[in-house]
């Protein structure tokens, strides 16, 4: 095989370590995007939570203001009872007091309610917090693994490109130059090995004669329908 095409199937297979690397450090911030979409989820459910929490405690200060201003209403009016002349206004004064006694039992209903729903929203928050912060620390371990790899990787890429800057240097100019007008057309992958009159970069049929001279491994030879150089496995 003529050096050029050597150098050509080293090139090939460097630029493809080169373009899995590439790819898998440009997918990094979808994989973290799509793995912190549930921890997203999670603590929008959280919030959500204290202020359900937030609204009950509202409410519940509401009604034992209200409970207090009943009960200090109620002091007042049977503070009020020996003013009373006659029996008509002292049981009308009664009724009165009868059915503020009523609210105070309805509003402590009311406040007792918000007392259990106000346990069980803190129960679920407590449980939601700790599993949020599981779910936290294994999104961080994950992230903390992905910049270790990223971080390899870069390292290896770098070394990469050393080595491909060495190789290109060895290429004339017009065959590193078709070699990259094919890379960019033919997505990723400019040289192809032909065996049995088939191009395994296309899988397609080569015109037997051009098999004959592929097989030489002397030449820049295209496949017809691809357009990839074409190269011969040696045994």
């Amino acid at each position: 095989m003529q050096d050029f095409l050597k150098l050509l199937v080293q090139l090939q297979q460097t630029d493809t370590r080169i373009l899995e690397k590439k790819r898998f450090i440009d997918k990094v911030p979808l994989r973290v995007h799509e793995v912190d979409e549930p921890l997203r989820s999670a603590k929008a459910e959280l919030e959500k939570i204290r202020q359900n929490i937030e609204t009950v405690l509202k409410k519940k200060k509401e009604k034992e203001t209200a409970l207090e201003e009943t009960q200090e209403k109620i002091r007042k009016m049977k503070a009020r009872a020996a003013d009373l002349k006659t029996n008509k206004e002292y049981q009308a004064h009664l009724k009165e007091i009868e059915s503020s006694e009523k609210e105070i039992a309805n509003i402590e209903d009311q406040i007792l309610q918000g007392m259990v729903e106000l346990d069980v929203f803190l129960q679920e928050k407590a449980e939601r917090e700790k599993s949020l912060k599981a779910e936290e620390e294994e999104i961080e371990a994950f992230r903390r693994g992905l910049e270790a790899e990223v971080a390899k990787l870069e390292q290896e890429l770098s070394q990469l490109k050393e080595g491909r800057g060495e190789i290109v240097s060895r290429l004339e100019p017009h065959v590193y130059n078709t070699y990259l007008m094919l890379l960019k057309k033919c997505n990723g992958v400019a040289i192809a090995r032909a065996e049995d009159d088939i191009c395994l970069g296309c899988d397609m049929n080569i015109p037997p004669q051009l098999f004959v001279e592929i097989r030489k491994n002397t030449d820049l030879l295209q496949c017809p329908q691809c357009q990839r150089i074409l190269y011969y496995a040696e045994d």
